[in-house]
């Protein structure tokens, strides 16, 4: 039975190649050098393959690919976790670099079945996978030396920012976006808890996992003492004015001082190679925020 729907997903693949590309996409290893023709699926793994040198054969991405804007600006496939053969195989790529979420399965197991290099680097959300996903691309396109410089210097502004002295205890509520009077605030097992407590930062909705919409009484209840949000849902909302105005945000610490950080959620929270030194930066604001030693300040 597996041989079977194995030798149906097969067939199915090989048809899209002729239906695509007027020839079976199994002759793609027979392409010269020069005619390599890339995808890249997530964000992370187009930032380091833009920050290694390694981005010129790329012709396609995904919609979470967003920076660098040379990259933004490609044709788009999908999104990165509903993507489908048609749309992967309609520019005729010879192979993917996709990080683990990259799916359904079963599209990644077409194109490798009709003859693409399928690289699938493993991308957990946390800072400490940053440095090993930096040397997996490098290996993935022959840029070891260059990984692993790269991945060491990386390394070196985590650690830097863990070894800074605690900030006073301050309860910050993150804002990932913000759908009509309710903002959608980032609880735990998130990209962005992990960003708070890189920077001793305490997440006030710590208690609930992943993210979740808000309201008044819990807004009043938590009692944020500051606001992490990015410079795309401030914009959104119409600007800081419009924060403060959200039903409830009056009655919290950080309404009544007006207290605000404002990032780049594609930098921070991809946990690319652009997420260390945003780390660092959103530690210096807080640290200026509320007044403290700006003991980063000369961190690198």
């Amino acid at each position: 039975m597996t041989q079977h729907r194995w030798g149906i997903r097969l067939c199915y693949a090989m048809a899209l190649g002729w239906l695509l590309t007027g020839a079976p996409l199994a002759h793609a290893n027979e392409r010269e050098p020069g005619d390599e023709r890339w995808i890249v699926l997530g964000g992370d793994i187009a930032e380091t393959l833009a920050a290694l040198g390694a981005d010129a054969n790329i012709v396609a991405r995904d919609d979470t690919v967003l920076y660098p804007p040379e990259m933004a600006e490609l044709p788009s496939v999908g999104y990165l976790r509903q993507l489908s053969a048609e749309s992967l195989l309609s520019v005729q790529p010879s192979r993917v670099l996709a990080n683990q979420y990259a799916g359904p399965k079963e599209v990644i197991e077409q194109l490798a079945a009709v003859g693409l290099d399928v690289d699938m680097i493993d991308a957990p959300p946390t800072l400490a996978a940053i440095a090993d996903k930096v040397r997996a691309v490098a290996q993935q396109t022959n840029r070891a030396s260059q990984g692993e410089a790269l991945a060491r210097e990386l390394t070196n502004t985590l650690d830097s920012l863990a070894s800074l002295p605690p900030l006073p205890p301050t309860r910050a509520m993150f804002i990932l976006q913000h759908s009509g009077l309710t903002p959608r605030v980032a609880g735990s097992n998130t990209a962005a808890h992990t960003a708070l407590e890189a920077v001793s930062l305490d997440n006030a909705f710590a208690a609930m996992e992943g993210y979740h919409s808000v309201g008044a009484e819990a807004l009043a209840k938590e009692a944020p003492e500051l606001v992490v949000i990015s410079k795309r849902g401030l914009d959104a909302l119409g600007g800081e004015a419009a924060l403060w105005q959200l039903p409830g945000m009056a009655l919290t610490p950080a309404g009544r001082d007006q207290r605000l950080l404002v990032i780049d959620d594609q930098a921070l929270l991809g946990f690319g190679p652009r997420a260390p030194d945003q780390l660092m930066a959103l530690r210096r604001d807080a640290e200026a925020l509320l007044g403290a030693a700006t003991t980063a300040q000369a961190s690198p």
